[in-house]
């Protein structure tokens, strides 16, 4: 919000129980092409497509995609070197990575790609952590630091920087996590990543975790080491766990287009980029938030549900006689800016959008002077009755071929249909 129209807004969010929130600066990694296609639901897209997303994600000024996961297979490993190689030969403002096993056979796949592209590859290595995953591998702790060890040592020695992701995070215990992430450091790692691969955590956990994780990394020697968050919306919170993981201290927090990914998914990347800028974290240019999530769209085979948050059909779009009536006064007062907060907490100019009225069984007059006004027709009162009866009438909204034949049947006096 603009300090110019802060005295008409007054912000909880700056208020609350323990003051003011920390200052905050994150970017954004992009798991659309790797943790994305792990959706039971979705479809891969072909390379092209890859490519036209990856362009997408660039404009939006996200810092970072992580591109495949090349030890899945011959496939896997081609189209994520051709991702890279397109970052390179397109000079795009944003870095790849790709997912890795602790062990070597995943890692020589992105150190190959790395030599032949001629940058620097970011190796996202992931070890499972909690008791109950350890259980079921047969794995001890001596058995995942020594892998640790190895393998982040490894990457390193060639001259790919390192995430260490320890999977499963926010079900494993302190001990384990503090000597896991120690070594890691120790080894090498240039960032580490929380992960809340089940979906389990909720804001609270999320924080604790976060703010555990960042003073373990510190008093390795780790100041310098960035801190990411990745996770899943099996209980519906994974945009507000990010936004918590951001305040205990995660710099980069993963994201998807329309939150596609494993089983529900993970964070929406469109929701995460508009908090952001909302709470003054990052400043993401929102222009092409749109194209980018209809072309996930197209090209994973997810429709976009009206009631999407930010990039759905109804996102600034109502059919309410009281809201009408208040953007229409918003409007008279001839402050764009106005219009957009008076009854939306995101303004849609930032996406090249605009509050939509409409009319319908729930509408009062000023939903068809706004509808008139919008498309320079003068809301002579007859016309204004004529529509608004026949929207009384209505079980939906009224669509606007609908109203554009009443209005062309007014000289003529003639009943709406």
């Amino acid at each position: 919000m603009s300090q110019r129209l802060s005295h008409l807004v007054y912000d909880w969010n700056l208020h609350g129980p323990t003051g003011p929130p920390p200052r905050v600066c994150v970017s954004f990694d992009d798991e659309t092409l790797r943790d994305g296609l792990q959706s039971p639901s979705v479809r891969n897209p072909s390379l092209e497509g890859k490519v036209r997303l990856l362009h997408l994600m660039a404009a939006l000024g996200i810092g970072s995609a992580d591109v495949g996961l090349p030890g899945a297979g011959r496939r896997a490993a081609r189209e994520a070197e051709a991702l890279c190689q397109e970052i390179v030969r397109s000079r795009l403002p944003i870095a790849p990575n790709c997912a890795a096993r602790t062990v070597e056979k995943d890692i020589r796949p992105i150190l190959r790609i790395m030599d032949r592209v001629g940058r620097a590859v970011e190796i996202a290595l992931f070890l499972g952590s909690s008791p109950i995953r350890c259980a079921v591998e047969g794995w001890t702790i001596e058995d995942l630091l020594r892998r640790t060890e190895r393998m982040v040592s490894l990457g390193r020695q060639h001259g790919a920087p390192v995430t260490f992701v320890t999977e499963d995070t926010t079900r494993s215990d302190p001990e384990t996590l503090r000597s896991l992430y120690t070594v890691a450091v120790r080894s090498g790692a240039s960032r580490v990543c929380v992960a809340d691969t089940a979906g389990h955590a909720d804001p609270l956990g999320a924080y604790g975790v976060v703010h555990f994780v960042r003073g373990v990394v510190d008093a390795a020697g780790g100041r310098s080491v960035g801190l990411d968050w990745h996770g899943h919306n099996d209980r519906g919170l994974a945009v507000a766990n990010a936004l918590a993981a951001a305040l205990a201290g995660a710099d980069r927090l993963h994201g998807t287009a329309r939150g596609v990914g494993e089983r529900v998914g993970n964070p929406p990347m469109e929701q995460l980029l508009v908090n952001a800028r909302l709470l003054g974290w990052a400043a993401p240019d929102l222009l092409r938030l749109g194209e980018y999530v209809e072309t996930a769209s197209d090209l994973l085979g997810i429709p976009v549900p009206p009631g999407a948050p930010v990039v759905g059909r109804d996102a600034f779009r109502t059919g309410t006689g009281v809201h009408a009536a208040a953007i229409l006064k918003a409007a008279r007062r001839g402050e764009p800016d106005v219009v957009d907060l008076v009854y939306s907490a995101v303004p849609a100019a930032w996406l090249g959008r605009r509050q939509e009225i409409e009319i319908g069984p729930m509408s009062g007059v000023s939903n068809v002077r706004c509808w008139l006004l919008a498309r320079g027709i003068e809301p002579e009162e007859e016309l204004v009755n004529r529509i608004l009866r026949a929207a009384k009438r209505s079980r939906r909204n009224l669509k606007d071929a609908e109203i554009e034949a009443m209005v062309a049947r007014r000289a003529g006096g003639e009943p709406p249909p």
